[in-house]
């Protein structure tokens, strides 16, 4: 691949950075210590709360059902679909740490090591757990008004 175009692509600090021009490269992804990017996610839903909380809602509906794939992949294919699903998903929003653990997961073969699976998902459940309590501090249910 080696003989793909490089182009730079300016980062928050005025840095550059160089990706390959077919899109192969990873969005910026700041260390940060909320398990949701709300400045990222903010830009895609134009900072409304309200699609902020839905999109959220459906990337939690979602999550689960990506994760039984991984525990229930039978193939190095399933695997790598199912991984790399949450890894686009969890980008989308911002959750960063879920990204990086989706994209090693990628990166790796749940199928034929069971433990490596077993740590895999053990680390994806737990930084899902985290998201998942984070959009619930964050975003509480509205109550319904009479």
């Amino acid at each position: 691949m080696s003989h793909l175009r490089q182009r730079a692509i300016p980062t928050d600090r005025g840095q550059h950075r160089s990706a390959r021009a077919s899109g192969d490269a990873a969005p910026p992804q700041p260390d940060l210590a909320d398990p949701i990017d709300r400045a990222h996610l903010g830009r895609y839903t134009l900072g409304s709360l309200t699609l902020e909380r839905e999109v959220l809602g459906l990337f939690l509906a979602q999550l689960p059902l990506s994760i039984e794939q991984l525990r229930f992949a039978s193939t190095d294919r399933e695997w790598h679909v199912a991984a790399h699903t949450i890894k686009g998903s969890a980008r989308a929003v911002g959750a960063w740490h879920v990204a990086r653990l989706a994209l090693d997961a990628e990166q790796t073969s749940g199928v034929a090591d069971e433990e490596q699976r077993e740590r895999v998902l053990a680390s994806l459940e737990d930084a899902c757990d985290e998201v998942e309590a984070y959009v619930a501090e964050v975003f509480p249910p509205e109550t319904v008004r009479a």
